[in-house]
């Protein structure tokens, strides 16, 4: 796999779809999304600092021919939502079990590193949520939203395009970094990227990492088959078995 490096960016993956893209891919360094057609707009989630939210508001408004009034939160851990505040012209958009861990949780991630430069970062709740299914539209582009859990966290939505094929799978799939379930299932989290590969997906976008195609279910999936087979023959054994990948450090978020 090719390095991935750069200043965060927005890139085209299909007509009138953009990726937003923050290398390294490691923590709190997310991806988020905007589709664009018929002079309207839909934001895929945030980023974790004012200032990294900041430059994906300058990249949107170069791009969109308006600020999107729709955005959607994949789930609620604050590298994908903490910037909502910062798009105050658009509604909010999540499954109801994120909302509700979402105003659970509130702004806890940032207890956790006190030193980054987190900026003026605040809570915003999704004001619309759905239980499992919800299609959008913008503007001759559907956008359907589903919703599995627990699986990353306690619940966690990808947003299909079926037309262009593209799927923001949220953090459900993250390329080059190893998945995790911080508040959520290993198993759930295998079963619904099992799911996810019915889609017929061409394009993936992760939540951490470059954007990819199908082969990214299959590996996810692969990875968390093994992990469960491996913690099973621990159990078996009568020994504790434990796998760990070094992350990336967080100090990368004050830049």
């Amino acid at each position: 796999m090719a390095v991935f490096t750069g200043a965060p960016r927005l890139e085209e993956i299909a007509e009138g779809v953009h990726a937003f893209l923050q290398p390294d891919g490691g923590w709190c360094l997310n991806n988020a999304g905007l589709v664009v057609d018929g002079g309207t707009a839909l934001l895929i989630d945030t980023a974790a600092t004012e200032a990294r939210t900041g430059r994906l508001r300058e990249l949107v408004a170069g791009t969109a021919p308006q600020l999107p009034r729709l955005l959607v939160n994949t789930h609620s851990h604050g590298d994908h939502t903490f910037g909502n505040h910062l798009f105050p012209e658009a509604v909010v958009v999540a499954a109801e079990r994120t909302r509700q861990e979402a105003v659970r949780t509130g702004l806890h991630l940032t207890t956790l590193w006190p030193d980054v430069d987190w900026g003026a970062v605040e809570p915003a709740a999704p004001q619309i949520t759905f239980a499992e299914e919800l299609t959008l539209h913008v503007g001759e582009q559907e956008v359907r939203l589903r919703a599995f859990g627990p699986a990353h966290s306690s619940c966690d939505t990808v947003a299909w395009l079926p037309e262009r094929q593209v799927l923001f799978a949220g953090d459900l799939v993250m390329n080059g970094v190893t998945p995790f379930v911080l508040t959520g299932s290993v198993g759930g989290l295998r079963d619904a990227v099992a799911r996810l590969r019915t889609l017929g997906a061409v394009t993936v976008v992760p939540g951490h990492g470059p954007v990819g195609g199908p082969e990214l279910l299959e590996t996810t999936e692969r990875y968390l088959v093994w992990l469960l087979d491996v913690a099973e023959a621990g159990l078996a054994g009568g020994a504790a078995t434990r796998a760990a990948a070094p992350a990336p450090p967080h100090r990368a978020l004050a830049a």
